[in-house]
Order: C-alpha cells, then sequence, then structure tokens
C-alpha cells in the first residue's frame, strides 16, 4: 500500500513538472513570436515610411501639388495625403503609375537599398536638361521678408492701380459741364484742368510702380524661376495662407461685384435720359467702382499670390513657369501687332473715337491665341 502511494505521488510530481515546463516553454514561444512580430511590423513601417519620402520628394521636385498628382493618379488628395503620411501603401497598379507619371523605375519605388533616383530611359534627357535649370535657395529668412514686402506693396500696389482708372473723370465731368449752360466754364479751362488733374494722378501712380517694384526687385525670380524652400517655409506659408483665405476671399467678392455693379449707372441712365451730361456723369460713376473694385482684387491678389509663389502652387507651378517662358515670345509678337495695327488704322483714317474698339476685340482673342500657340507648341 505505500508503494502505491509512493508511486503516485511520483506520477503527480512528474506530471506538474512536465506541466510547467510545458507553460514555460509557450510562454518563451509566444514572447519570441511577438519579438518577431514587432521587428516585421517595424521593418514595413520602414518600408512605408521610405516609399512616403520618395513620393514627397519627386512631386516637389516636378513641382506639383497633392491635388495635381492625384488628378495624374487618379485618385483623391485624401489619399496622396494618406501615402505621403505613410498612412496607406499605394496598390501595385497605382505603384506601376506613379512610375510613369515620375518617369522613374518601380525598383526605385519598392526598394530600399536604392537612395538614388534611378529613372526611365525615355525620362532620362528630359531630366538632365532639368537639373541644367538654376534653383534659387529659399530660406526662413528670405520667405518672411518676401512676404512684408508684398503686405507693404500690396496696398500701395493696387491703389496706385485705382488712380489711373479714376484719373480721366475730373477731365470728362468738366468737358460734359462746358456743354451746359448753368456751368460758366470754357471748353479750353475744362481741359486744361482736367488734363493737369489727369497728368498729376497718373504721376503719382508711376512713382508708386516704381518705388514698389524697385522694393521687391530682389524677389522677382520667385514668380518666374524655380525655387527650393528650405526646411519648415512650407508649414509657415500654408499656416499664413490658410489664415488669409477668408479676408482674401471677402475682398475678391467685393471686388468683382463693384465691377459687376459697375454697369448700373450707364444702363440706367440709358432708361431715363438721353442727355450727354447725365451719360457722362454715369461713365464717371462705372470708372469710379471699376477702381474701387480693381483696388480689392489687385490688393487680395497680390498677397495670395506671393504664397502660392513660395508654395509653387497654382499658377506658379515649375512646369507653368516654363510654359510662361516659352510663350513670352509669341505674346510679345501679339501685342506688338495689334499695337501697329490700332496705330495705323488711327492714323490713316484719324477716326480716333472709333479706333478704340480694336482693344477689347485683341483683349478677348488673347486667350484664344495664348491656347491655340500653347497646344501648337506642346504637339511639337
Amino acid at each position: 500500500m505505500v508503494k502505491n502511494d509512493s508511486f503516485f505521488l511520483w506520477t503527480d510530481a512528474q506530471s506538474w513538472h512536465n506541466t510547467e515546463k510545458f507553460f514555460e516553454d509557450t510562454k518563451k514561444r509566444t514572447e519570441s513570436e511577438k519579438q518577431l512580430s514587432g521587428k516585421r511590423k517595424d521593418e514595413k513601417m520602414e518600408e512605408v515610411m521610405i516609399l512616403a519620402d520618395k513620393i514627397i520628394n519627386l512631386r516637389k521636385k516636378n513641382g506639383w501639388s497633392q491635388e495635381e498628382l492625384a488628378e495624374k493618379l487618379g485618385v483623391t488628395r485624401q489619399s496622396i495625403s494618406k501615402y505621403e503620411g505613410a498612412q496607406s501603401i499605394p496598390d501595385l497598379d497605382k505603384i506601376l503609375k506613379l512610375s510613369e507619371i515620375f518617369g522613374v523605375t518601380t525598383d526605385y519605388l519598392i526598394k530600399d537599398e536604392l537612395e538614388e533616383e534611378e529613372y526611365a530611359a525615355s525620362q532620362m534627357q528630359e531630366n538632365e536638361s532639368e537639373s541644367d535649370r538654376s534653383v534659387h535657395k529659399v530660406t526662413m529668412e528670405m520667405a518672411n521678408e518676401y512676404l512684408q514686402i508684398i503686405d507693404w506693396s500690396a496696398g500701395k500696389t493696387a491703389f496706385a492701380t485705382m488712380l489711373c482708372i479714376l484719373s480721366p473723370i475730373v477731365l470728362l465731368m468738366l468737358g460734359a459741364m462746358s456743354e451746359m449752360p448753368n456751368y460758366h466754364i470754357s471748353e479750353n479751362a475744362a481741359a486744361g484742368i482736367g488734363i493737369c488733374v489727369l497728368i498729376v494722378l497718373i504721376a503719382i501712380a508711376v512713382t508708386i510702380f516704381i518705388l514698389c517694384g524697385m522694393k521687391t526687385k530682389k524677389y522677382e525670380y520667385m514668380e518666374k524661376e524655380d525655387i527650393e524652400t528650405a526646411y519648415g517655409v512650407s508649414g509657415m506659408v500654408k499656416e499664413k495662407r490658410d489664415a488669409y483665405h477668408s479676408p482674401y476671399v471677402t475682398q475678391l467678392v467685393i471686388g468683382i461685384t463693384c465691377c459687376i455693379c459697375s454697369v448700373i449707372p450707364l444702363f440706367g441712365t440709358l432708361a431715363v435720359s438721353e442727355s450727354d451730361f447725365y451719360m457722362v456723369s454715369a461713365v464717371c460713376m462705372l470708372l469710379t467702382l471699376v477702381a474701387i473694385g480693381t483696388y480689392f482684387i489687385v490688393r487680395s491678389a497680390a498677397k495670395m499670390n506671393a504664397m502660392n509663389q513660395l508654395l509653387e502652387e497654382e499658377d506658379y507651378t515649375r512646369q507653368k513657369k516654363h510654359e510662361n517662358k516659352k510663350m513670352s515670345g509669341p505674346v510679345t509678337v501679339y501685342w506688338l501687332i495689334a499695337t501697329a495695327i490700332y496705330l495705323a488704322w488711327s492714323f490713316t483714317t484719324n477716326d480716333w473715337d472709333r479706333t478704340w474698339i480694336i482693344w477689347p476685340v485683341v483683349g478677348v482673342l488673347f486667350p484664344a491665341f495664348y491656347a491655340i500657340v500653347s497646344g501648337i507648341r506642346k504637339k511639337s
């Protein structure tokens, strides 16, 4: 009986030892699997981060915004933001398309060990020519100084533009008053005073334009040349642009509304009276409203354009800058021909009161001319 009890005690002890060993082995195996899983997860995250950085780098080198890249890739801007933030990974089709868009190999996008861009053969010549272009470095101090200069000059430039539009009002009103018997003013006096006021206002406006132009001359490359901003500049500019968005929209709406409503006095006068004096007065009111509207538009647009130039977005992407450079020649020829036609027509017919009609026509045709020439250049 004692022997049997000893046997059972030995068996229980052995079973407990085996069970304890089993749990210890299981615990060690679980911890090992967790470490391996964590290591794989970290490696995967590292790969995602590297791909995200490559997408950001290639997008900025091409001068595209997230919206433009999303349009080329056929996805939403939010998807591009997630790719660049390493919050999601593009599928295989999207990676292949990214390779075509950026002109790099898929190996460069996928493999970690390829740190330098591995360009596709079809893009080698284009990328070599782009690398020859001068890129201006913009530091945080330069960006802040540029925005301060634009903030200082925007209101003054807008005011000078407003003076140019208002300058003929006195001449028009005095000319109309000289033909009215109630106003004792001769035509010569009206013309002399009106022209003097016009010249003074134009002189003030030109002086302001020159001063503002000299102030911004050192940064004129922002609009036409490729730039590369230092770390933190883009974030700072985006914050300022987001903060300015609401005032920008408000001023733009006020300006456009004034320009649209400027024709109301003219058509209202046509409906009520045929008097030349009232018609001239309506034209002066039209010019006043246009001047006010132009002030708000120019002032708000100057500040917004400066921020877009630093970010190389909207009308100031690298691609559009290069297109504008190529189009500068045809545009100059277009306006020179228009001016030559206007002068030839005016001097030969002496119908100066009619030949001005060429400018609205030329202005309306210009976008069509620009689109046609730009399309031909792209095809060639």
